[in-house]
């Protein structure tokens, strides 16, 4: 089965990774942690290896994926629809972006204050790049549009596991 797009991806830029991991994974990278696709047609399978089922096809560059497990080579990810399959690390970048999964378009805010103005909204299923986030707020960027939304509101903002 092929995975339909989920929006353009924007220009990405790195942030610090997570908490230090409790157990040792083999990348040294904490678990859960978030990841994007590298490119937009990425093999998603049942098991860590080429020899696995194929379960279907993501077609996202730059769609946000968390890793909730890991061997040397592969990882096992949770995508923003909640499906679970392993993808091999050469197809992932560390940078981070974000996905709006609501059904209404979400406010971007000029400030990181519960009173602030939204200066822009991220369209449904569309994807931007995160910046950093501090004090429960993450800043946000897509093309003509950069600002701050509460932490959880798009997919990919919360530390908490997405699925298992």
């Amino acid at each position: 089965m092929n995975r339909v797009g989920l929006g353009a991806a924007a220009a990405l830029c790195l942030v610090p990774s997570m908490a230090a991991a409790e157990r040792q994974t083999p990348s040294g990278y904490a678990v859960p942690r978030y990841i994007t696709l590298k490119f937009g047609n990425v093999n998603a399978r049942a098991g860590p290896g080429d020899d696995h089922k194929l379960l279907f096809v993501y077609r996202a560059k730059g769609l946000p994926l968390q890793v909730i497990a890991e061997t040397t080579a592969w990882r096992r990810v949770c995508d923003p629809e909640g499906q679970v399959a392993w993808i091999h690390k050469r197809l992932t970048d560390g940078r981070r972006t974000v996905i709006n999964v609501r059904k209404t378009p979400a406010p971007i805010y000029r400030s990181a204050k519960a009173d602030a103005t939204p200066t822009a909204y991220l369209n449904v299923r569309a994807m931007a790049e995160l910046d950093r986030c501090e004090k429960g707020w993450c800043r946000v960027k897509v093309p003509g549009a950069k600002g701050w939304v509460p932490v959880g509101s798009l997919w990919g903002t919360s530390d908490a596991l997405q699925c298992r």
